[in-house]
């Protein structure tokens, strides 16, 4: 593949998306010839795996995997396939019987006078508030399915937007229609690429534009703290269409495969 968004080549956004991994707080991580994150059990628990790096065969690094799933004491394991894996994994999971549960699309984007047009009834913020992080949770719990956040939560997670925001290594977006909170994302700078994550809107107000509102403020901050360009990995049935209205370029897509653990 070449080209590039003009800011980074193709090689470039290929290599920045495969290194792009979250680790949510209150998780557990080990790296041994993949990388595996222990979910916390307010994001459903279970193992995920990426980034393979090994001589090993697939199906020894899949056991391997398997195996360290059940030393934490957990029944799912959740591997995202990337073009740079060494091996590469997939076939050995089909075998198995995993689950293909998800597929998200790259797309980056060059942040030279980009601009995402917003309707006209939809604001935008970045959340710098307790009571702002309280709508960004109310509107995360139902779309991804994950338990509120308590009152420690709350608190802990303002002081990771506050350290954010001092920092200028990310923020979040928040999106109203009138007085209600109905969308929010997050952003993070990491080597002149910032990382799109976190997208989530209510349901009932989807097509109305928030999803937009929160993209384009995400756009036009993080260029003016210094990104070049915009890495994006958008679930294929939601905001994938939307990032390629806006502009983004697709450069492939991850996989998602799921396997049950007997402990």
């Amino acid at each position: 593949m070449t080209g590039g968004t003009g800011a980074h080549t193709a090689e470039e956004i290929l290599r920045a998306a495969a290194a792009w991994v979250w680790f949510p707080r209150g998780s557990e991580h080990v790296r041994d010839e993949l990388l595996l994150v222990r979910d916390p059990e307010r994001f459903g628990g279970g193992v995920r795996g990426s980034q393979v790096e090994s001589s090993l065969e697939p199906a020894e690094i899949v056991e391997h995997a398997l195996e360290r799933t059940r030393d934490w004491g957990e029944t799912q394991f959740t591997f995202w396939t990337n073009p740079s894996d060494a091996p590469d994994l997939e076939d050995e999971l089909r075998r198995r019987g995993a689950e293909h549960v998800d597929t998200v699309a790259v797309f980056a984007l060059s942040l030279d006078g980009r601009a995402v047009d917003v309707p006209d009834d939809v604001t935008v913020e970045v959340v710098r508030t307790r009571e702002q992080v309280r709508d960004v949770d109310a509107i995360n719990v139902p779309v991804w399915q994950q338990q509120p956040l308590d009152a420690q939560g709350l608190q802990e997670e303002l002081a990771e937007v506050t350290t954010a925001l001092e920092t200028r290594e990310g923020f979040r977006a928040l999106a109203r229609i009138g007085d209600r909170a109905v969308s929010t994302g997050g952003c993070t700078i990491v080597d002149g690429f910032v990382r799109l994550w976190g997208a989530s809107t209510r349901e009932e107000d989807r097509g109305r534009g928030a999803y937009r509102a929160v993209l384009a403020e995400r756009l036009r901050q993080s260029a003016a703290w210094g990104a070049k360009t915009a890495l994006v990995k958008g679930r294929i049935s939601t905001s994938a269409p939307i990032l390629a209205r806006a502009g983004f370029t697709h450069y492939g897509d991850e996989r998602a495969y799921r396997l049950a653990v007997e402990t």
